[in-house]
């Protein structure tokens, strides 16, 4: 492996501008697939097949032809002023104006009027009408939009609060936009105090950038295909970014040095990339793992977007391989510190931060890891009380027209009014279909914690029917979900009964749904990533131990990370802070989400911090020394990758959508956790405790695995023995091969 590394670094570097062409070309080819490719189309797949509520949504679309699920729809609340009411003569013409407008859109399939379809409240304070569109949200035009706006603007000139719910005039998600550039802002600052150099700083944005390019458009180009789009390629956007610059760090970092030890520049391009480059490989690939490890999930969406984000690191990886060793061969002394480009010594043979961190550390490895052990495990106790779901309105700020709406259909219907349960009655196998639809829904409205039930709507084939049961508490509440169990609990009585079949849907049964499947497709998911990535740190690091420690420093942190994320966005600790209103369960996919992503980061810096120890024990350090050693080279470029990749992770902490907020806040901690609590602290700490046993392998496993030459032995002249290590029969190589 580092051989055949250190040649692809020494050709790239020698044949610089071909193979900066060749990425120019490729670049320019996506890029035009990109401009030429239709737009992605939904492909119309489930969300999570297997679920019943997707299940009973995909019968609605069958059995009622023209109905579509996944249409444009506004919610249009009108709240009459203080004192007053909504069926007064000149506020129910106002609203009676609304409907007759709104319906006259071409683009709208029909229009609720609230007076006909008893959608006022009680108190005749609030009223609502439904709008469908015969087309989905992000398809609407802007006039079509303006139109409605018209006739929303025109009701609220009677006196009328007038506020908006659902998707139709939801502003959509922008592709990319300040995060990321507030990301690179800060990971250009942290370059340049890392290597005091504009082109060493810049080197690694630039090739970042060209993976970003070439992943995205690659994504455009064949999203008509996949059914991919801009949204499926937010992560890799905020991976392919993240690595993209840790991974040209990295090398960039290693043939500063590598120049600094005397090596003339070919040379030491070679050498990085067979070293450096070669923990970019198993690093990479540990994220590719984790990333296509969202497959067994089951949700297509995150299927997708975790293969897409694996194709990013991909790129990002190549990119350091190639593109990066081409670049120094167009700048090979502007890299340089100032140090180096006078004659200086190299940095490398001097003590530094991470030296003396690595030393204050092998003095005390119990009580650094106990307090390690202690402090992310107090951090971790709340995720014992993580509550999932899917934030809705409820979530967004008071200062939306979507919040307000949602709490006014509160304020005068009830909570549940919010979050209806959807029936769908197949009745294809009762005596009287609609007698049996009556008894369902009989029962249903009988059941504790629902306070009204719809009257059924059959399709034409007069065999299926629908009809809505409003609970009593909110979508959230845990009452809700209580409910819905209930409700499937009492479903074989009623179904003998009946003869007829029914199923529960609606978007706050499908939240549920989504919720408890993704909870039970976390264990699997966790043990199939961490196998594969146990097995190759096993192959990287030759050891039993230092993948079982890797592994378990990983669930410290993103345990605590998780606990992090329970204690802001679910019980409100320092929420002000980061500008969360409304507090509420975790997006459910929130947790998939972090474990899949900081376990893939988790080991880019495990094999970057841990290799180069590994490569000092090979070539004669003793087990503590190698420590020391391996902090000595990359403490500080380990450092700098995490506070990047916090810095990417934090700009999306001010985004105003909750959900965006949580993945940016949850990732951000779980990086700092693990990057300067596991990596810094707990595995120095472990290493002293376990010296030479820390590296041991049975020797039949030994004769099993491949030998991949991450620590770049195979770089060296033929070694001469050499008494290494007590008892670990190493040989001490010589220095490196000139050519």
């Amino acid at each position: 492996m580092a051989t055949l590394l250190y040649r692809m670094g020494r050709t790239a570097f020698q044949r610089r501008w071909l193979v900066a062409l060749l990425w120019a070309v490729v670049l320019g080819a996506v890029g035009v697939g990109a401009a030429s490719a239709p737009a992605a189309s939904d492909d119309g797949t489930s969300f999570m097949p297997g679920i019943e509520a997707q299940k009973a949504s995909d019968l609605i679309g069958e059995r009622f032809p023209g109905s579509d699920a996944n249409g444009a729809g506004a919610r249009i609340v009108f709240v009459a002023p203080e004192g007053q009411k909504v069926t007064a003569a000149d506020h129910r013409a106002a609203i009676g104006a609304f409907v007759a407008d709104a319906s006259d859109e071409p683009q709208v399939a029909d229009v609720a009027d609230p007076f006909t379809a008893r959608a006022v409240s009680e108190d005749g304070s609030t009223a609502y009408a439904t709008v469908n569109f015969e087309v989905k949200a992000g398809d609407l035009t802007d006039a079509d939009k303006a139109a409605l706006e018209k006739a929303i603007d025109t009701a609220r000139d009677s006196g009328l609060t007038v506020e908006v719910g659902g998707n139709a005039l939801a502003e959509q998600p922008a592709a990319g936009g300040s995060s990321e550039v507030i990301g690179i802002a800060l990971a250009a600052v942290v370059l340049l105090i890392t290597f005091g150099s504009l082109a060493a700083a810049g080197l690694p944005l630039l090739t970042a950038m060209v993976g970003i390019g070439i992943s995205m458009a690659a994504i455009l180009a064949v999203g008509s295909v996949f059914g991919l789009s801009l949204t499926t390629g937010t992560l890799a956007t905020m991976l392919g970014l993240a690595v993209g610059i840790d991974y040209a760090l990295f090398v960039v970092s290693r043939y500063r040095e590598e120049r600094a030890n005397g090596h003339p520049a070919r040379e030491a391009a070679g050498l990085a990339v067979g070293t450096a480059g070669s923990a970019v490989v198993f690093a990479g690939l540990t994220v590719v793992i984790a990333l296509a490890g969202l497959t067994v999930v089951g949700v297509p969406m995150l299927t997708k977007m975790g293969l897409c984000a694996a194709g990013a690191v991909v790129v990002a990886v190549l990119i350091a391989l190639t593109l990066v060793p081409a670049l120094l061969g167009m700048w090979p002394e502007a890299v340089l510190s100032r140090r180096t480009r006078k004659g200086g010594s190299a940095d490398g043979v001097r003590d530094n931060g991470g030296t003396r961190w690595a030393r204050f550390v092998l003095r005390r490895p119990v009580a650094v890891l106990v307090v390690c052990v202690a402090g992310l495990g107090a951090l971790a106790l709340p995720a014992a009380q993580l509550e999932m779901g899917m934030p809705g309105a409820e979530s967004k700020p008071v200062s939306s027209t979507e919040r307000r709406a949602y709490d006014a259909l509160a304020d005068g219907f009830g909570a549940g009014f919010n979050g209806p349960l959807t029936i769908v009655v197949d009745a294809k196998g009762a005596t009287d279909p609609k007698a049996a639809a009556a008894d369902i829904a009989r029962e249903i409205g009988a059941t504790r914690g629902v306070v009204s039930v719809s009257p059924a709507r059959f399709n034409p084939a007069g065999d299926t029917a629908l009809f809505s049961a409003v609970p009593a508490t909110g979508p959230n509440d845990e009452r809700t979900k209580d409910l819905v169990q209930s409700i499937r609990a009492e479903r074989p009585g009623v179904e003998r009964e009946t003869g007829a079949t029914f199923e529960v849907t609606g978007s706050t049964a499908m939240d549920i749904d989504v919720a408890q499947a993704l909870q039970d497709a976390l264990v699997p998911y966790l043990t199939v990533i961490v196998v594969l990535a146990l097995i190759l740190l096993l192959v990287v690091f030759r050891s039993i131990l230092v993948p079982v420690k890797a592994a378990f420093g990983f669930l410290l942190s993103v345990l605590a990370a998780l606990g992090a994320v329970v204690a802001v966005f679910q019980w409100g600790w320092g929420a002000p802070l980061l500008g969360v209103e409304q507090t509420g369960p975790i997006m459910s996919l929130m947790p998939i989400f972090l474990v899949g992503i900081v376990f893939g980061l988790a080991m880019d810096y495990e094999v970057f911090l841990v290799a180069r120890m590994r490569e000092a024990y090979v070539h004669g350090d003793g087990a503590r020394q190698a420590v020391v050693t391996g902090f000595r080279h990359s403490a500080r470029v380990v450092v700098a990758a995490a506070v990047i990749m916090i810095a990417v992770f934090s700009g999306f902490m001010g985004a105003d959508e909750s959900m965006i907020k949580t993945i940016g806040f949850g990732l951000a901690v779980a990086v700092l956790f693990d990057a300067f609590v596991v990596r810094m602290a707990l595995v120095p700490a472990v290493l002293a405790l376990l010296g030479d046993k820390a590296w041991w392998l049975p020797a039949w496993l030994d004769r099993l695995l491949p030998r991949v030459d991450v620590e770049g032995a195979g770089l060296t002249a033929p070694p001469v023995p050499a008494v290494g290590p007590a008892g670990s029969g190493t040989t001490v190589p010589q220095e490196p091969a000139r050519t």
